[in-house]
């Protein structure tokens, strides 16, 4: 074999499996932040063993309609390329076989309340006697310590608490829920990271950490730039009340428009829509003006995107390099081309031939490519394989 060969053979070794194969993660989360989390591991090759309760499982395997039932959609979209086991923590001999498992394993994850793991034998300084090696990922509502640490965690309550609730594109607006689980999603992804950051340490150190996130500190920490503006220079930003942006009506659908990264963004606004250039207008011919009128200014923009299509406008709003999208519903969005030229769609079949249609996960690699496996597990699917392998390992460590 010449070297160009070798190098090629080498290159097609490194790239042949998905990054995390080899790691094992012995997952206890439910609900959403901490599924999103191993998900994610499992979707990039990590061997994610489910921990559920016998005859229940996940609380998301019941407790959403309309398609209620141990199978139903939310379960499924965050718990593929797993296995799921079940198991009874109170039981003594169960335990013991959960215990070989963590000691043989690189990842423990929970996202129980502070204190659950603890009671259950489980917690880090547990696992850490059983396996020095383990990363022991933990997500909260709010945090392990503190006023609030063992107040049940939940996204809706982190968006309120953390001021995510609060801001608001016009204060004269009703406080709202944000529809989308924004902070579930955010503290799993930082908990992935944390992970990571973990695994590459100990590759260093030979030793494992605890990694710690919360609903709490992730919506936070997503509020960097606002929260920098209030404790440096005592004044806010809000990027949905800029007087140039805005989502607007026409005769088939709203847009939305940004007027930002522009020279002259409102002068471009009104030659993309045909008005008089209003940032020749005193109300309006300055940002502070246009802060104090964005009333009239917004009044005048809705008459004019309101005399025609939203094609139209769009067409005529790239003519002008501004920031401009169609305003779509989730079917929508699923359907567009992007997505689909993305591969954010995968597709596969469970053991039963149920067809599965999952969104995928965002990463993208140039040298794997992450997917469907196999599909959530149901229930149980895997207890009697993996508490095999689990007893072989208690059998190996007494002979």
């Amino acid at each position: 074999m010449n070297a160009a060969a070798a190098a090629a053979a080498a290159a097609a070794t490194i790239t042949s499996g998905l990054p995390l194969d080899g790691v094992r993660v012995i997952d206890f989360t439910q609900v959403m932040m901490g599924p999103v989390c191993t998900q994610m591991l499992a979707d990039h090759g990590a061997d994610v063993i489910k921990i559920e309760r016998q005859g229940a499982g996940d609380l998301s395997r019941s407790t959403f309609g309309p398609v209620a039932g141990q199978d139903n959609p939310i379960f499924c979209s965050l718990n593929r390329n797993k296995r799921s086991v079940e198991i009874d923590l109170r039981d003594a001999a169960q335990m013991a076989l959960v215990k070989a498992l963590i000691a043989d394993a690189d990842v423990v994850a929970n996202n129980f309340r502070a204190g659950v793991m603890e009671r259950l034998g489980l917690g880090y300084e547990d696992c850490r006697r059983i396996n020095p090696r383990i990363i022991y990922a933990v997500g909260t509502g709010f945090g392990e310590t503190g006023p609030y640490a063992h107040k049940g965690g939940q996204d809706v309550l982190a968006q309120a608490l953390s001021g995510v609730m609060a801001r608001r594109a016009d204060a004269e607006l009703p406080l709202s829920i944000y529809p989308t689980a924004l902070a579930d999603y955010a503290a799993g992804m930082h908990m992935v990271q944390g992970i990571l950051f973990a695994l590459l340490q100990r590759g260093r150190t030979g030793v494992g950490q605890k990694v710690s996130v919360s609903l709490y500190n992730s919506m936070l920490a997503m509020q960097m730039q606002e929260a920098a503006m209030i404790m440096m220079a005592d004044s806010e930003v809000n990027w949905a009340a800029m007087p140039l942006s805005g989502v607007f009506e026409t005769k088939t659908g709203a847009l939305v428009l940004v007027g930002a990264f522009k020279t002259h963004p409102l002068r471009d606004i009104c030659t993309a829509l045909g008005l008089p250039d209003l940032s020749l207008d005193a109300r309006f011919d300055s940002l502070a003006q246009q802060f104090e009128h964005k009333a009239e200014l917004h009044r005048l923009l809705r008459e004019r995107f309101a005399s025609d299509t939203r094609e139209h406008w769009l067409a005529r709003l790239e003519e002008q390099d501004l920031l401009s999208a169609p305003v779509r519903d989730m079917r929508e969005a699923l359907a567009d081309p992007q997505t689909l030229h993305n591969d954010m769609i995968i597709e596969g079949r469970d053991a039963g031939g149920r067809a599965l249609r999952f969104v995928a996960s965002p990463i993208g690699l140039s040298g794997v490519q992450a997917g469907l496996r196999c599909g959530p597990p149901r229930l149980g699917q895997h207890t009697a394989e993996v508490l095999a392998q689990a007893r072989r390992l208690v059998q190996g460590v007494a002979s």
